[in-house]
């Protein structure tokens, strides 16, 4: 056994070195994960677009002291706001995050990558406005998208194998880790600074993931992101003042995060880092719902003909899930706010079998006071269907399957509907295109050119060669 009180130091952990190395290599990655990046910038900033709509967003934006400026600042998207570069990373990256429509990966862990977005626009701007001080070139957005890749590509492969929800710690600490790390990399950390970062951001330990289950479901979840981004912008900047690291963070014997925080168990990394999360991204193309009852709502929406002049005669309605739907999103009796609905898989199917949509609206009061949605809850029966566990840990198939099957009262039955990879999936990617950007189109109507953020839709090539100052310029918007 270890001796804890031995007081020599060690080598930095594997995992800290394996990611310091990844994010300091200049390799090239593959054509599909960079033109998959471009899509997931475009759509996150599209999110975070029409995060603006809602007041329970807005109100926690701007600096962190009401009135405080910041002249030369990062400017957020959206907003009249120029902030200091951690505090432009929450505000970025809570809008993001705000209405559960970016981007997912779903594995023994998971989360949302472009959650790191935040960080990773903040820091791009942050260090053009010093380029443009000393006349030195500016970053570029093909600069940006292969920090995008590294971000994704170290919170999606630590998640493969390493469930942190199992020990009942959130998974934005994934998000805090990679945006560690690239905004690091970014800043001009060397090996010894990113390791340091790092480490520390590993001794922050991880958020308890209360906000994001019955009975205490609410709007943390929705900034809980930003938070994390914003921390890694904030470990980077203190790592480049010289502040000292910890190597054995994770595996110090009694003291390290395996310990104290991983049941003693420590991580295992599937396969090196590379490109494949970006290749394999999840996107939330139709409906901004929790990606376990992405194909439960599809199935919902095709039975919705069938059923919308039957809805008082439903007499039970089966759905069958994978194990980590029912563990997330299974969830009955009342539900208090936005946050608590859009995690909770019978209100999103049946406000796809009552209205044949499913947008962020629904989850406001308004929509959540009809008394429909609450008597098809009540009937509703949740149950896993093994295959699709199966399925959805699979590696080679990362599928997301639900079914649907509702009984009438006269003894009918409607067809069981089963989806198994939704839209937002890489095997629907030809699919999803068009409606990814009639999305973004959706998303972005209020700017003052949306036109032209279109046109980069359409376009990687000439988003590559674009300033990061000018392609922020692009989210400006008529309500500042």
């Amino acid at each position: 056994m270890s001796d804890y009180r031995n007081a020599q130091r060690p080598p930095p952990d594997a995992i800290l070195t394996a990611i310091a190395d990844y994010v300091l290599d200049e390799q090239r990655f593959r054509d599909e994960a960079y033109h998959t990046a471009h899509l997931c910038l475009l759509d996150s900033l599209g999110c975070a677009m029409l995060a603006l709509d809602y007041p329970a967003c807005t109100r926690l934006l701007g600096p962190v002291v009401p009135g405080a400026t910041y002249i030369e600042g990062v400017p957020v998207p959206g907003t009249a706001n120029r902030l200091d570069p951690v505090q432009a990373a929450f505000n970025i990256g809570t809008m993001i995050r705000w209405l559960d429509y970016n981007d997912t990966w779903l594995a023994a862990e998971w989360g949302h990558p472009s959650d790191n977005l935040g960080g990773i626009l903040a820091v791009a701007a942050y260090i053009n406005g010093q380029r443009l001080q000393h006349n030195d070139p500016p970053v570029l957005i093909a600069d940006v998208l292969t920090a995008i890749v590294k971000a994704y590509e170290i919170q999606g492969i630590l998640a493969l194998n390493n469930s942190f929800n199992a020990v009942g710690l959130d998974h934005v600490i994934l998000v805090r880790i990679a945006s560690t790390a690239v905004a690091t990399a970014m800043l001009g950390g060397n090996k010894e600074q990113i390791i340091n970062a790092l480490s520390n951001a590993w001794i922050d330990g991880g958020a308890l993931r209360t906000y994001r289950h019955a009975p205490n479901t609410g709007s943390r979840k929705s900034w809980a992101a930003g938070d994390a981004t914003s921390r890694g912008v904030w470990h980077a900047l203190t790592a480049l003042k010289g502040e000292m690291g910890y190597p054995s963070a994770l595996s110090a014997p009694r003291w390290g995060f395996y310990d104290v925080l991983f049941k003693g168990k420590g991580f295992s990394l599937a396969q090196p880092f590379g490109g494949y999360v970006m290749e394999n991204i999840l996107f939330k193309v139709s409906f901004p719902a929790e990606f376990h009852a992405q194909t439960a709502v599809e199935a919902a929406l095709q039975l919705h003909p069938q059923v919308t002049n039957r809805l008082a005669d439903i007499a039970r309605i089966e759905i069958d899930t994978q194990e980590a739907g029912a563990r997330i999103i299974d969830k009955t009796g009342p539900l208090n706010n936005p946050a608590d609905r859009d995690h909770c898989l019978q209100y999103m199917v049946a406000i796809g079998l009552i209205f044949g949509n499913l947008t962020a609206e629904h989850y406001e009061d308004h929509f959540a006071n009809d008394p429909r949605i609450d008597r098809l809850r009540t009937v509703m029966h949740v149950k896993e269907q093994p295959s699709y566990t199966k399925d959805y840990l699979d590696p080679n198939k990362r599928a997301i399957a639900n079914a649907l099957q509702i009984f009438f009262n006269d003894g009918t039955v409607t067809e069981r509907v089963e989806v198994h990879y939704p839209i937002g999936h890489k095997q629907r990617r030809r699919e999803a295109l068009p409606l990814l950007r009639q999305k973004l189109a959706d998303n972005i109507a209020r700017l003052t050119n949306p036109d032209a953020v279109l046109g980069l839709f359409d376009n990687p090539m000439a988003l590559d060669r674009m300033t990061i100052n000018d392609f922020l310029r692009l989210f400006e918007t008529q309500r500042k």
